[in-house]
């Protein structure tokens, strides 16, 4: 029986875990294709990284516009 409780206890903590909702970060830089965000792809820390997944399309990156203006001080 106290098997049986630990292990309800158990899957019922994972279940919190996975349904926690995520962390909202503004990364660094974003691949832009044609001008404009690629469907909202600002998933990359390194600027390298951004270059890899642009690589062999016509796309190139940039730095998020929300992580280069959201931190400046008002006066």
């Amino acid at each position: 029986m106290k098997m049986l409780m630990i292990g309800i206890a158990a899957g019922g903590l994972s279940m919190l875990a996975a349904t926690a909702p995520s962390q909202a970060r503004d990364y660094k830089y974003c691949l832009y294709e044609g001008g404009e965000v690629a469907a909202g792809d600002c998933s990359f820390v390194t600027y390298a990284q951004c270059q890899a997944s642009a690589s062999g399309r016509v796309a190139d990156c940039r730095i998020n516009p929300r992580w280069a203006y959201g931190r400046q001080l008002r006066r």
